[in-house]
């Protein structure tokens, strides 16, 4: 049998028999001639053979002589075709998957996923959102992290939240997990510096633009730290790093007509203090969205930069294992991350001293009992560590410019919706 050749490598074939496969893109028939564009993951082929088209995405396996055409897609055409059906498409698409722009409501592309993602399009989101993972991948690599994988069922909340999903556990109560935290601190212990991309849970009643039910985190975590500015300094390589990976991926970003920012050798930094001074004298113990979208404004007018860190956030917005500022300890060793008016990013240093999380939960009227295996790890020694967590599908969205979140997740999780 010949080899199977993508669409992408055809130029090279010219004047050769060679066999492509993929779904059909798109048929048209005239009076002496029929074109079949046929679509790979790699491109469009375009076929002139004779007689009625394939209807559209039906699977088929074509055999042909690659022959030089400058209209046809790269360049190139197969001609003396032998057209083999693979797999008939029995029901049409839910919209036409060949027009260059996607007609359809988010509704109807969420409902048909497995079939509407098949537009190019669509399809090019989610090769940047891979890219994007392997860069992550490849940064936390070359700073000597070990990729880890935590489970995600749980006997307490990560969070001291009730925004946790309860689930009978061969009849004991657990929980799926909010994060990874507890898990990635106690390999700090064994890696001293590890990440994780796997999903999280939140059982936020949220209806909106920028929160899902279920989402994928890229978590960090490094120990031996000096303080928070260390691992601010470790997000920056990994951001850039994602950045330098989507890059690479230069045909969806064309497609997507993605302007990707460029990242400052050290990003800007504001303290929470000095951000509600600017933002009005305000006195809140959070940042609205309003706030992130004038501050990220702020960073790209005095700084030219996309990113912003606000650092020091009131240790009452922040959970119980975060380190508090020497200097002031209502304010914390954490920050967030804006890109382009939106938060993306949390992360800190934390709690490493069995007494400190002691004294953290008492505070907050919390009891030891709860998180006994978590904090059994500071009892035997941990560094000075911290980490952050990025959501994969708000980076894209932000990435690309798209309104919501769930225009770049794959099968989304919300209030409403539990298939596909």
């Amino acid at each position: 049998m010949i080899a199977r050749v993508l669409s992408a490598e055809l130029p090279s074939h010219v004047g050769e028999r060679v066999r492509v496969a993929g779904w059909v893109h798109r048929g048209r028939e005239l009076k002496s001639v029929t074109f079949v564009v046929v679509r790979d993951r790699s491109g469009l082929t375009q076929v002139v053979t004779s007689g009625p088209a394939p209807s559209e995405e039906t699977v088929v396996e074509v055999t042909g002589l690659v022959t030089a055409n400058p209209k046809a897609p790269g360049g190139v055409e197969l001609t003396e075709p032998v057209l083999t059906v693979l797999g008939e498409a029995v029901v049409p698409p839910p919209f036409d998957l060949y027009r260059p722009t996607v007609p359809a409501t988010l509704p109807t592309i969420l409902d048909s996923a497995p079939v509407s993602l098949r537009h190019p399009l669509l399809r090019a989101r989610f090769e940047i959102s891979a890219a994007s993972v392997a860069g992550f991948r490849s940064a936390l690599d070359g700073l000597g992290a070990t990729e880890i994988h935590t489970p995600k069922i749980v006997g307490s909340a990560t969070e001291s939240g009730a925004n946790v999903f309860g689930i009978d556990y061969f009849g004991r109560k657990a929980f799926l997990a909010q994060s990874p935290q507890f898990f990635k601190q106690a390999m700090v212990g064994v890696f001293e510096r590890v990440y994780e991309v796997g999903p999280v849970f939140r059982a936020e009643p949220h209806d909106t633009a920028r929160h899902l039910a279920q989402y994928t985190s890229l978590d960090a975590e490094i120990g031996f730290i000096a303080d928070h500015r260390d691992v601010m300094a470790v997000l920056r390589e990994a951001i850039a790093g994602m950045l330098s990976s989507v890059a690479a991926r230069s045909e969806a970003v064309a497609l997507l007509k993605a302007e990707l920012p460029e990242v400052p050798a050290e990003i800007p930094a504001i303290h929470f203090a000095e951000a509600q001074k600017l933002l009005g004298g305000k006195d809140e113990i959070d940042l609205a969205p309003a706030d992130e979208r004038w501050l990220s404004e702020w960073a790209l007018r005095e700084h030219g930069s996309d990113f912003l860190f606000v650092t020091g956030y009131p240790m009452a917005k922040r959970p119980f294992y975060t380190h508090p500022s020497p200097e002031d300890p209502n304010y914390s060793n954490s920050f967030d991350l804006l890109f382009r008016g939106l938060e993306l990013v949390t992360g800190g240093q934390r709690l490493h001293r069995h007494a400190d999380y002691l004294a953290a939960l008492a505070q907050r009227g919390e009891s030891p009992e709860a998180y006994q295996s978590y904090l059994a790890m500071f009892a035997h020694g941990m560094p000075p560590h911290g980490g952050f967590a990025i959501g994969l599908e708000r980076w894209t969205a932000r990435l690309l410019g798209v309104a919501n979140i769930r225009q770049t997740t794959l099968f989304p999780r919300d209030l409403h919706r539990l298939t596909p």
